[in-house]
């Protein structure tokens, strides 16, 4: 009896085994990005199908994206899709605040989380010829008068703006009398700056490396918690006494309704993607750090960014 016992017990665990590979086998998947091609979660949406199709990890991987208000039409339609377990889109920071910008109907409680993959440092940079040297300085001039010192970045809202409005929080400014000047794209926010229109800037890293390392621009400081290694020089907020860490991460959602066993294969999907080869080859291609997080922890970490995010938000006045 117990002989056969075991059989049966040995042949249920293969049987399982081999439903998990059949499973990544079959796998057919539909990956959104939601904002036009070109974009960074378009790039992240199509790295994450060209290794899960190199790595045979997906049978199938299709992109599509779904433009308009800050990433939120593509989250009402994931939303949508309720149960769905082929479905997923990339998302990031900067939807976090578009969902509380647009007054949406729909926000990131309401998904599946699957994990964080990325991150970007951002940076804050002067002209060479600043007189601010470091954090502190811009922290003192900020404090006498928070109106005078102007902020070049990118969208109203997003990770540039937030880092700016957390930084005056910190410093113990006002963050509702930050003058923030959002442009669209990094080209116009460096010539702002080179043109002496604004006090600083904010930006990821690799917007601003090729001006900094042509010493046209200086890095007072990184927001990343440790110096970054292409950045060796450039000083940590915290290094300077400012108690600040924010990092521009993406991520990957499932729509809300999934069975165990979908969240599973999806979950499992995602974390044997981040380890292939592939993956890291595009990552470093890319230049963007690894920051995978899956599970249980990512949606602990999604749900504190929420409050976060919202806080500063509320507490600038960008929302009501």
């Amino acid at each position: 009896m117990l002989t056969s016992l075991l059989k049966r017990g040995a042949i249920a665990a293969v049987a399982v085994v081999g439903l998990s590979t059949a499973a990544f086998a079959q796998l057919e998947l539909k990956i959104m990005a939601p904002a036009s091609p070109g974009g960074g979660w378009d790039g992240t949406a199509r790295s994450m199908q060209q290794a899960l199709m190199a790595s045979g990890i997906a049978k199938s991987a299709q992109v599509n994206n779904v433009t308009g208000a800050g990433g939120t039409i593509g989250l009402s339609q994931l939303i949508n899709a309720k149960g769905d377990g082929s479905q997923l889109m990339v998302n990031g920071f900067v939807m976090v605040g578009a969902i509380l910008l647009n007054k949406s109907p729909v926000n990131l409680t309401q998904v599946t989380p699957i994990a964080r993959l990325t991150a970007e440092a951002e940076v804050i940079v002067v002209p060479t010829d600043s007189p601010l040297k470091t954090a502190k300085d811009l922290a003192d001039r900020l404090k006498a008068d928070p109106a005078k010192v102007t902020w070049a970045g990118g969208s109203a809202g997003g990770t540039d703006h937030i880092l700016a409005a957390m930084f005056a929080q910190a410093v113990g400014a006002d963050a509702k009398k930050i003058n923030y000047i959002p442009f669209s794209g990094g080209g116009e926010a460096l010539a702002a700056m080179l043109g002496g229109r604004v006090t600083a800037g904010i930006s990821g890293y690799g917007e601003f490396e090729g001006q900094i390392k042509a010493g046209k621009l200086r890095v007072l400081a990184v927001s990343s918690p440790k110096r970054l290694a292409n950045a060796p020089d450039a000083p940590t907020l915290k290094e300077q006494g400012i108690d600040l860490e924010l990092l521009n991460w993406r991520s990957v959602v499932a729509p809300p309704g999934l069975s165990a066993d979908q969240e599973k294969v999806l979950q499992e999907a995602v974390a044997k993607l981040v380890k292939t080869k592939e993956w890291t080859d595009i990552l470093k291609a890319r230049g963007w750090d690894d920051a995978y997080l899956g599970g249980a922890e990512f949606a602990a970490f999604l749900k504190a960014e929420i409050e976060r995010v919202g806080k500063v938000m509320h507490d600038v006045g960008l929302v009501k």
